[in-house]
């Protein structure tokens, strides 16, 4: 029996073509979602990256425009606690004014913080509090008082730090120190070094402080020089002379002998 050439065009594929036509589709399908997938997990941790680069890039200029304008008068204080796996830190900044609106009201702050906070993550937060009473201990302030100032905004600038370390420059003996609580003048240079996540590299940043004047001490000369001179002759308004004899002046004697031929001597 012979079979036409017309049934022969009209047979099926068999069951193994099948088989194989849908194995091969499945792993086109199987690469192409796994390369869109790759390149979405990519572009994600790209995006993060940068978001994070970004925040580290603003916590540095925040920092160094803070430093850089501190008045003559500002008070640093630097506190370092060993907790063992990590170095909690505080850094505060007193008698630098900020004003700027919070919770829909002007506030004004007379002292900023700087702190590292642990989580249960054992990650570290930074945190920049605002307090609007001043907040560092003097001979005027007790330790109770400043103990028990809250701040009244809180923002945490960067999260998830495995270490946060500060270096302080000290300008006369020009030694690092890990912290600051000398009244009356800063540190020439300010050292920050951190590192994000868990595998993060090391991050390094100086900062240099400028010398400035106190505007209190300046105010202080000015007020004394005034004083000096309106009374130039030092507690003697008058002019006269302190010799007790009412302002007359004795004239010079005069030694003359009729036959010496040079001109008289003063005495």
């Amino acid at each position: 029996m012979k079979i036409s050439s017309s049934s022969r065009k009209h047979r099926g594929f068999t069951l193994l073509e099948v088989v194989i036509a849908v194995g091969l589709l499945s792993l086109i399908v199987g690469m192409v979602v796994g390369i869109a997938r790759t390149s979405l997990a990519l572009g994600k941790t790209i995006v993060e990256t940068q978001n994070e680069e970004m925040r580290q890039q603003a916590f540095f200029e925040l920092l160094g425009r803070r430093f850089a304008s501190l008045p003559g008068n500002a008070r640093l204080d630097l506190k370092v606690d060993d907790k063992g796996s990590h170095y909690l830190s505080d850094l505060t900044l007193q008698n630098v004014p900020l004003g700027f609106n919070w919770s829909g009201g002007e506030r004004i702050a007379k002292a900023v913080q700087l702190s590292t906070v642990k989580r249960r993550s054992g990650f570290l937060d930074i945190v920049l509090r605002y307090y609007e009473n001043e907040i560092l201990e003097d001979s005027e302030q007790s330790t109770m008082s400043a103990l028990k100032e809250k701040p009244f905004a809180e923002i945490v600038l960067l999260q998830d730090v495995s270490y946060f370390e500060w270096r302080v420059l000290d300008g006369r003996s020009m030694e690092w120190q890990f912290d600051w609580q000398s009244q009356g003048r800063l540190p020439l240079q300010i050292e920050v070094t951190m590192a994000m996540g868990a595998k993060g590299e090391e991050i390094r940043q100086i900062f240099w402080i400028p010398p400035r004047l106190n505007p209190e001490v300046v105010m202080r000369q000015m007020t004394q020089g005034a004083n000096q001179n309106q009374n130039p002759n030092g507690g003697n308004p008058e002019g006269q002379p302190e010799d007790g004899q009412g302002g007359s002046v004795s004239p010079p004697e005069l030694n003359f002998n009729p036959g010496d031929e040079s001109p008289p001597e003063k005495q």
